[in-house]
């Protein structure tokens, strides 16, 4: 079933149950969406892949809040609660994140196949990196693990 198709299921569901936290979130998932796909140069079709891309940022997006409303303390646990609430269900949509073993392994092989021996060219490994990985790594790790790296291997 297609992504879209799941979030039309799910909101028609969450309005039957009364749901209006669930509601609430794929009403903005869509909107989201159609933002996205009625934006000025957007010629491409609604598939899954755009539907995560579309989840993904909105998750970042929320976790960056979350982050906002934890400093505040007792001030910020309610809207602390609801944006959990709604990253939890963002992530049901995204693939499985790498743990950090996984990770490493994963830099390591393509550090060593792209030839890569300069702390420079980690711009060019994290690009090869996203490509094949957008969604399970984050940009950021990939740059610390493959900086990380390089920095081990040119120890005497």
């Amino acid at each position: 079933m297609a992504l879209s198709r799941e979030l039309d299921d799910t909101l028609k569901t969450a309005i039957k149950d009364k749901d209006t936290r669930t509601a609430n979130v794929v009403r903005m998932l869509k909107t989201r969406l159609t933002e996205r796909t009625t934006a000025k140069g957007f010629s491409g079709q609604v598939d899954d892949a755009l539907v995560v891309d579309v989840i993904g940022a909105y998750r970042k997006q929320l976790q960056k809040a979350l982050a906002e409303y934890e400093k505040l303390g007792d001030r910020g646990a309610g809207q602390a609660g609801e944006l959990r609430f709604e990253i939890g269900f963002c992530e049901r949509f995204l693939p499985k994140g790498m743990d950090e073993a996984e990770l490493r392994a994963l830099v390591a092989e393509r550090l060593k196949a792209l030839g890569i021996t300069d702390a420079k060219q980690t711009g060019r490994l994290v690009g090869d990196v996203m490509k094949t990985h957008k969604g399970q790594v984050e940009a950021n790790d990939v740059k610390r693990v493959a900086e990380e790296l390089l920095k081990a291997s040119e120890r005497p």
